[in-house]
């Protein structure tokens, strides 16, 4: 991948996202998303700026550039818009991650069609990230989310890379109508969910007392899952430490098998308490055996090239062997 071809992608959308916010006087990230939608639909709603714009537009879809580079761009157009809105909560799952979920997800696959949810889709930035990677050609890919904005985004992120993903605007712990998926992936949401009576229609909404939204959306994705199917999530670390009553563990143990559980560099987040990890689920069926041994381990940093290879080497060994 060239970088200067994302550096390119990236000065584009930030320069007309900027034309078209001082025309409009709206936020960055809602001219990102409409500048996004010219591009795709091939059509300018902007009179007053429009010769600006097309000059602009003629250089975005060139030979040889790649959906992975717009994702990469667009991801970066996004960022500069979070940062100037103040949107601490509405943070992306870093590029790192994304590959790394998308190289689970490939290994897990390998050329078959598959079908996968991310029930938090935001921006689409990890749904998208994966389905670059896919070795299958023929992936069906739903998301929900209950942010319009960041829909919107993920609608033009998808549309940009040409992606045929179904959108779903509701609250991912609502009943989700689609039919059970190989794989759900998802970057969860961390916090205590607000609406009761929904929690209430969980196994898991009291854990020590509290309806925890991580929790939740893993009871969530094990339901939307074939049988045998794959949950892939980034969960907090303190997950397990307030599984104090272990009704999370019993959870578990009834529904699905643990296949690993990756602990990630400290160096990725801004403090401990933010810490997270990767952790794997399959879902149970008669047919479904406990891993013989599961794949614990703690990831070296990032920035350590040889470390890190050494450790993706181990990984897809384990992965050779398991499937």
């Amino acid at each position: 991948m060239q970088t200067t071809t994302v550096s390119e992608l990236f000065s584009i959308l930030n320069q007309s996202s900027i034309l078209i916010k001082k025309q409009r006087q709206i936020p960055y990230l809602e001219a990102l998303s409409a500048t996004g939608r010219y591009i795709y639909e091939d059509r300018i709603g902007e009179e007053g700026i429009k010769k600006e714009l097309e000059t602009l537009y003629a250089h975005f879809f060139h030979e040889g550039m790649t959906a992975e580079e717009i994702r990469r761009a667009f991801q970066l157009a996004i960022l500069k818009g979070m940062k100037e809105a103040h949107l601490p909560n509405h943070e992306l799952t870093p590029d790192s991650l994304v590959l790394l979920f998308g190289h689970i997800v490939s290994l897990l696959m390998n050329e078959r069609p598959f079908s996968v949810l991310d029930p938090a889709v935001g921006t689409a930035n990890l749904l998208t990230g994966i389905m670059n990677q896919a070795k299958a050609e023929d992936v069906a890919a739903y998301g929900a989310d209950t942010d319009g904005l960041l829909l919107n985004l993920a609608v033009t992120n998808a549309n940009l890379q040409q992606k045929d993903i179904h959108f779903f605007h509701q609250d991912g712990l609502k009943p989700l109508l689609i039919e059970p998926c190989d794989i759900v992936v998802c970057d969860v949401p961390v916090g205590i969910y607000p609406d009761k009576k929904t929690a209430e229609t969980y196994e898991l909404n009291e854990i020590g007392g509290k309806a925890y939204t991580h929790f939740l959306f893993i009871e969530q994705g094990i339901k939307a899952l074939k049988d045998s199917g794959y949950l892939l999530y980034l969960i907090p670390n303190r997950l397990f430490s307030e599984d104090r009553e272990r009704h999370f563990h019993r959870f578990i143990h009834r529904h699905a098998v643990i296949l690993a559980l990756l602990q990630l560099p400290l160096s990725l987040f801004k403090n401990q308490e933010a810490a997270k990890s990767v952790l794997l689920l399959q879902k149970k069926e008669r047919e479904t055996a406990q891993a013989n041994q599961a794949l614990l381990a703690e990831m070296p940093s990032f920035s350590n090239q040889e470390e890190l290879r050494r450790f993706m080497r181990k990984m897809d060994d384990w992965f050779a062997r398991r499937l």
